[in-house]
């Protein structure tokens, strides 16, 4: 009996050690494969740079991308090519935007440790998820309650505490946590909207495709001057869902 009891012990010891061993492996890959990712939006931004400005992503930028999980932010049935550089369904004719493309808006902005920040369009919350490993606070703002509700409860999940999600129209922006250091708009409007210059500080900067969807689109970088000002300039063509508004 005694001899049987040493056995069992032994078999659980080896069975919890091997899920231990492949539980580490597996953090290994999703690791290395968050590393591969960085390079390849790494060789993304040296490829642009002519256009953007940017030939790398500052340290802050480049942390966020190895750190986010991205996996965590899409549907199961496309998980598998989370850490692939490319963007990816996430219901409601909706995406996960290309993770260069967020690198690169996250990158434009400037983000600064104290920044509050305003995300529109919230989607699956990834692009939340990496402005808030470099700035104090991000609002974000999604017009699909079904996916704005998934994404605040993956970042709750994964503990982004310094994320407030509404669900709203971003078009008009969040007017009581306005003045922002810096927003960003993660779907296309055929104009800027006014309100979101409106709750722009000056000094801070805007990150925004504009553009019909028949048409082309172009990422602009929008920065307001002290005076109330703004300077644009046209960083990259883009293609990204039109900006949804709420029916009237």
């Amino acid at each position: 009996m005694r001899g049987r009891r040493r056995f069992l012990i032994r078999s659980g010891l080896a069975l919890a050690g091997g899920l231990l061993a492949a539980c580490a492996s597996a953090r290994d890959e999703l690791v290395e494969r968050r590393h591969r990712l960085l390079r390849e939006i790494e060789a993304d931004m040296r490829r642009t740079a002519s256009s953007t400005g940017r030939a790398r992503l500052s340290p802050c930028v480049a942390a966020a991308i190895e750190r986010v999980e991205r996996h965590r932010f899409v549907p199961a049935e496309v998980a598998a090519h989370a850490y692939e550089n490319r963007p990816l369904p996430i219901g409601h004719r909706q995406t996960i935007s290309q993770p260069f493309i967020v690198a690169l808006m996250t990158e434009l902005l400037d983000p600064q440790p104290g920044h509050v920040v305003l995300e529109v369009g919230t989607g699956s919350g990834y692009q939340a998820a990496v402005l808030a490993e470099c700035v104090r606070k991000v609002y974000t703002i999604e017009i699909v309650a079904a996916l704005g509700e998934r994404a605040r409860a993956t970042l709750e999940a994964l503990g982004y505490r310094n994320v407030e999600v509404r669900i709203g129209d971003g078009y008009l922006g969040w007017p009581e946590a306005a003045p922002f250091d810096g927003i960003v708009v993660t779907a296309a409007p055929e104009h800027v909207p006014q309100p979101l210059l409106d709750q722009l500080k000056p000094g801070g900067r805007m990150v925004i495709p504009v553009g019909a969807q028949a048409g082309g689109q172009d990422l602009l970088l929008i920065a307001k001057e002290t005076d109330g000002r703004t300077i644009t300039q046209r960083k990259l063509p883009v293609r990204f869902v039109p900006l949804t508004r709420e029916r009237r």
